[in-house]
């Protein structure tokens, strides 16, 4: 679509106005009708506000020109798993597992290839030709180029790290010693789980990126724990294959 059919389906989609999107985005509602009717293109601070108010990248408002690529781990990226900068606007470059809210995630390109071999194995590839793809495309990629510049001093690196140390001290029955975080997206592991009195809820952002890892129960055969944490906090959970049955075993703020 062209940038007009774009921004007309976006507000029309979202029961607004010309007028009630011109206030939003600090424009004229004759701004947003010469947008619609293709006699201008808006200019970059307005393709700012525009793709923060629709939560879609400027690439999707110009009507998707060039794919998106992951330029940590390149994925092929849609606007639903795009990473987010610290102001929470998209960030066009990196996938939510490989930058969330302003935090590159990966410091290493081998825990990097070690976390994608599985995934690329269930599309096809074989390991060792998932991996060969992995060695041969990473170091073309802008992060892995300039990783020296982008890069926090390890800073990252020591919160998984403190946080795997605080994890492995709370002596979870049943539970393995944790040795590694990855980087999981809440709707993916944003499970809802019964509380007392038959209420259920769920503790976690869908939007937001967390550390996590999964662990074999070495008590309930069939079950694992889920591990997830951020500064803020530790969740321990349980639950059956694909997730069924969760069971909260700890939520603990730090």
């Amino acid at each position: 679509m062209d940038t007009k059919d774009v921004l007309y389906t976006l507000r029309t989609r979202s029961g607004l106005s010309q007028d009630e999107l011109a206030e939003r985005i600090f424009v004229t509602r004759q701004a947003v009708s010469r947008w619609e009717n293709g006699e201008t293109v808006p200019n970059t601070e307005a393709l700012k506000l525009l793709s923060k108010e629709f939560q879609v990248s400027i690439n999707t408002l110009l009507g998707s020109p060039h794919p998106l690529i992951c330029q940590c781990c390149g994925m092929p990226m849609e606007d639903e798993i795009l990473g987010r900068n610290r102001d929470g606007s998209l960030n066009e470059d990196y996938c939510q597992w490989c930058y969330a809210d302003g935090t590159y995630t990966y410091s290493d390109m081998d825990d990097l290839i070690r976390v994608c071999l599985p995934h690329m194995v269930q599309q096809g590839f074989t390991e060792e030709q998932a991996r060969a793809y992995m060695k041969q495309t990473l170091p073309s990629l802008d992060y892995w180029k300039r990783q020296a510049q982008l890069g926090d001093d390890g800073q990252f690196e020591a919160l998984k790290r403190q946080l795997i140390e605080e994890i492995n001290a709370l002596h979870i029955p049943g539970m393995p010693k944790l040795e590694k975080l990855n980087a999981l997206v809440g709707a993916y592991v944003n499970l809802e789980y019964p509380l007392p009195g038959g209420m259920k809820a769920k503790f976690l952002d869908d939007r937001t990126t967390y550390l996590g890892n999964q662990l074999p129960s070495e008590l309930a055969p069939g079950r694992c724990f889920g591990v997830l944490a951020n500064p803020d906090f530790i969740l321990i959970c349980s639950y059956g294959a694909e997730g069924t049955d969760p069971e909260l075993v700890l939520y603990k703020k730090r």
